[in-house]
């Protein structure tokens, strides 16, 4: 095994967010050097949620399909009363952003997935049994000392380190000293999975049950998992014993004891944030990060919003194409919302896991009399109760137009487009792995400057697109003139003439995550995206310091 002694970007860590970072950075051209101090992908019970925003992360990283393939997508959850009635079955119809909202997957499984597209980047390394054991950073860079299996150790430099290195990171703990605010839960739970599941559900049922709460769901192939809460005085190893196994199951199988337990293990529940996400060249992300309880499924998730975040900016940092200081709009813009899904997970594990039977008793009473009431209940079923992300400073331009700022730092849409005739494309595999600018009806171009359009491809927005309706073709839509190194696409689900129409605006600019970094009318285009992009080049010609090689580097992949 050959480990690199100069390298753009260091990992710590190759769970999935670490491998996820790794992707991204391989498919935007950057290279990077991932360690992980185990051989094999751990075999534990462990995620089993991704939403659509992660499936996105995936699609920007070329491993959806992949990833798919061992999935079951749009799965209900179902929320049961004490006695044992459905108060709540969510089961979201939307699809905004590309994918369904609710999906399910055996993380062993997926993580290989993930590793094997690592294989795709001969400037993208992996290396287990590989841990990280010091570390110092400078203005310039960072200088880590790594030790393998056989305990040789090597010196490695990098323009900069991400630790993905789970919830104890050393990185935070041992080298950062950072606060990890938050709280342990006193309650442990026990996870049990099974092969050749007995149980005809094929969704995730949440039992509210003060004798004992517990969570019960499908996986792939044929698995079931069980999670029970352990009381105070029970022992979680005793717990995981054959006869207590078979103890727990065996209140909700016939047979429990012909069931084959293939993995079982006691977790304890955190909700924890760690006080900064960047410190000089150093970045944290994941359980290194942030520590989500599982009630609302959004641990692992949190984790892929930081590797979109993330990821793109370390390359177009290193590629010469946004102001080295911008990293620290990766803490301002993923702290926050980090801190918003774990209070949510909180309050949802607060009023699910009630013991005390008459607080559970009117808990139930209530969610069993708002599923009469429409907006209510479309609030819940819907998961709009999720908080979305919105970033209101960071790598996104507000104008001063209310309208418009409204839209700006916000996730954009995924409809399915056509650039050919009978050819239909989700919307970022036409953009491809870039910025891109997107104009309704026109061309938000028109009459710029040179020095403008310039400015734009050394973003990395060389790509412009203009879209007009398919069916409703008035005089102002029925042609958008193709633009240098442009695309006319056609909104064959007029998904996109609704969104413009309702929100007012021309034009949008979409990052690499995806995210609006700048809207607005057509005659504020050019002065808007003059702005924007004096805010983030840094000087011409400059690539920071600590970046790939010039044969490292590789211009943005081009689009589908």
């Amino acid at each position: 095994m050959k480990i690199p002694t100069d390298i753009p970007v260091l990992i710590v860590g190759a769970g999935p967010v670490g491998v996820s970072i790794a992707n991204l950075l391989g498919h935007y051209g950057t290279a990077c050097l991932v360690v992980e101090r185990n051989l094999q992908v751990l075999n534990y019970p462990r995620a089993v949620g991704l939403d659509d925003e992660a499936l996105r992360t995936f699609q920007a990283a070329g491993l959806a399909e992949a990833m798919l393939r061992d999935m079951i997508q749009n799965v209900p959850m179902r929320m049961y009363t004490a006695g044992k009635r459905c108060f709540a079955e969510i089961l979201p119809s939307t699809r905004e952003f590309g994918w369904f909202r609710r999906n399910l997957f055996s993380q062993p499984l997926g993580e290989l997935t993930l590793r094997q597209g690592l294989e795709r980047f001969p400037h993208v390394n992996l290396c287990p049994g590989v841990e990280l054991v010091h570390l110092v950073q400078d203005d310039e860079g960072v200088t880590a000392t790594l030790r393998d299996a056989e305990g040789a150790e090597h010196r490695v430099r990098a323009g900069y380190l991400v630790a993905c290195d789970g919830g104890r990171s050393m990185v935070r703990e041992g080298i950062l000293k950072l606060p990890f605010e938050g709280r342990t839960h006193p309650a442990k739970w026990v996870v049990i999975e099974c092969d050749h599941d007995p149980l005809d559900a094929p969704y995730t049922a949440l039992h509210c049950e003060p004798q004992r709460p517990y969570v019960c769901l499908r996986l792939p192939y044929g698995l079931r998992r069980w999670e029970f809460m352990l009381f105070p005085g029970e022992d979680g190893e005793q717990m995981l014993q054959p006869e207590k196994v078979r103890e727990l199951l065996g209140r909700h199988v016939a047979e429990p004891d012909k069931l084959n337990v293939i993995r079982a293990r006691v977790y304890t529940h955190n909700s924890r944030v760690a006080g900064a996400f960047v410190v000089g060249r150093v970045c944290l992300a994941g359980d290194a990060a942030h520590i989500t309880p599982p009630w609302i499924g959004q641990g692992l998730n949190a984790g892929l919003r930081d590797a979109f975040n993330l990821a793109w900016k370390l390359a177009w940092i290193l590629q010469g194409r946004m102001k080295p200081e911008l990293l620290a709009s990766y803490h301002e813009e993923r702290h926050a919302h980090a801190k918003a899904m774990i209070d949510l997970a909180d309050l949802f594990g607060s009023v699910l896991s009630q013991r005390n039977r008459f607080v559970a008793w009117m808990r139930d009473r209530f969610f069993l009399s708002i599923k009469n009431i429409p907006r209510v209940r479309d609030y819940v079923l819907q998961m709009k109760f999720k908080p979305m992300p919105r970033f209101t400073k960071g790598v996104v331009l507000n104008s001063g137009d209310a309208r418009s700022d409204e839209l700006v730092g916000r996730m954009f849409i995924q409809p399915n487009v056509e650039r050919e005739a009978g050819r239909t494309q989700r919307l970022d595999d036409m953009v491809g792995a870039r910025f891109a600018l997107l104009s309704w009806c026109g061309d938000a171009l028109a009459g710029a400057p040179a020095c403008l359009r310039e400015q734009l491809e050394r973003l990395g927005c060389d790509h412009y697109v203009g879209v007009r309706s398919r069916s409703i073709r008035s005089e102002a839509c029925s042609h958008v003139p193709v633009q240098p190194s442009g695309t006319v696409i056609e909104d064959v689900e007029n998904t996109l003439h609704f969104w413009f129409q309702a929100k007012g605006v021309d034009w949008v600019l979409i990052r690499p995550d995806r995210f609006i970094a700048a809207t607005g009318k057509a005659g504020d285009s050019v002065p808007q995206l003059s702005t924007f992009c004096e805010t983030v080049l840094p000087p011409t010609g400059s690539v920071f310091a600590g970046s790939a090689s010039a044969s490292e580097q590789s211009r943005l992949p081009a689009h589908a």
